[in-house]
């Protein structure tokens, strides 16, 4: 079963704009995922977009190419779960992925 993807928009102390992801990013919601960071990246001022995948439980490859077309925009944090995949994937040569 999956688990559905919740979306939440925010802010660091610092000003950065977060895009906070949980839940399964698959082919079922990618568009919706694109929408948000589609529109927090257009929305913001800021240099960069964080887009935390901490709490994502599943990446598919609708997912990775939506982060693929922003990589010159956002910087990602992931869990041990994601990095590896978004380091073999080359994501990581094109814009900063960090782990937890």
């Amino acid at each position: 079963m999956t688990t559905a993807l919740q979306l939440t928009n925010g802010q660091r102390p610092d000003g950065v704009p977060v895009l906070a992801a949980a839940g399964e990013i698959d082919m079922s919601n990618a568009d919706r995922f694109a929408s948000a960071l589609e529109a927090a990246v257009s929305g913001s001022d800021a240099a960069l977009l964080l887009v935390d995948l901490t709490a994502v439980e599943y990446l598919d490859s609708a997912g990775l190419a939506t982060l693929f077309r922003h990589a010159d925009r956002i910087e990602v944090v992931t869990g041990p779960l994601l990095a590896p995949l978004l380091n073999v994937s080359g994501l990581a040569e094109l814009t900063t992925v960090r782990g937890l």
